[in-house]
């Protein structure tokens, strides 16, 4: 088990073509499933599971392949393909923004299960969701039922998304819902977040996956200074068999609030 602590938005379009200079290319990121889109500002993006459409008026690029490219096909020309991906934004992230502050791994990939405890409405959840495609599944925990509505809302237009409305301290009331998962990514901010991290990876953790972990120290003790909301976020962690390998704050993306750690269980 391996675990981690840790543009315009109107929703416009456009094309990038391999023979147009002044647009954008994409290449892979070093994480599977993720990209970096290169232009006059490079930007973190997903490849979009529903293209056409939207989920916060992030910026999307449509990247145009040439028929050159795409070989040919009984003798004739393939025709152009156009492959659409959306901008992760990463002050309205802490997934995107770890990447960008250079997390080694985060465990999410092609294919991979993932429970995502404290889903708000969807925002990340839905480039998780690109991030794991099709053969993967996001099952996401919300406990509040106005952000869960927009949850629900989003996750009928991404069918890998399993919307669970309910109370992450209680794993149990979902147990018929959820599988196996290869990592779960936590974002709760609450000040027993370690213990439902716990209790939900003693459940649904795979042997040998991950946990990523955001922890904001005011959400937790507001009246301690951070270094020691984090040590004891730490000790906690280990009671759980988890312990830190990795931390990085989530500047200048969130300053002074949380940090993400990469953990492994002992």
């Amino acid at each position: 088990m391996k675990t981690i602590i840790v543009s315009r938005s109107n929703g416009s379009s456009y094309s990038c073509s391999e023979t147009n200079t002044q647009t954008l290319l994409k290449e892979p990121h070093r994480h599977p499933g993720v990209f970096v889109a290169r232009g006059k500002e490079d930007m973190l993006v997903t490849k979009n599971l529903t293209p056409g459409e939207s989920v916060y008026g992030e910026k999307r690029i449509s990247v145009e392949s040439s028929a050159a490219n795409t070989g040919a096909v009984n003798g004739e020309a393939a025709p152009a393909t156009k492959t659409e991906y959306r901008v992760w934004n990463p002050f309205r992230s802490k997934l995107a923004a770890g990447i960008l502050g250079g997390l080694d791994e985060i465990f999410v990939r092609p294919g991979a299960k993932v429970l995502y405890l404290g889903a708000a409405s969807g925002t990340s959840v839905s480039h998780v969701a690109d991030v794991v495609g099709p053969t993967g599944t996001v099952f996401a925990v919300e406990f509040s039922h106005r952000s869960g509505r927009d949850l629900i809302n989003m996750a009928t237009h991404r069918t890998n998304v399993i919307p669970i409305i309910e109370d992450a301290r209680h794993p149990l009331r979902y147990r018929m819902l959820v599988s196996m998962v290869d990592v779960i990514f936590a974002d709760v901010a609450q000040p027993d977040q370690a213990r439902i991290v716990g209790i939900n990876a003693h459940l649904f953790l795979k042997v040998g996956g991950g946990v990523v972990v955001s922890i904001k120290a005011n959400c937790i003790d507001s009246t301690a200074a951070p270094e020691a909301v984090f040590a004891r976020e730490v000790t906690k962690l280990r009671e759980e068999r988890i312990k830190p390998l990795e931390q990085l704050t989530l500047e200048p993306f969130e300053r002074g609030k949380p940090y993400q750690w990469l953990v492994w269980p002992t």
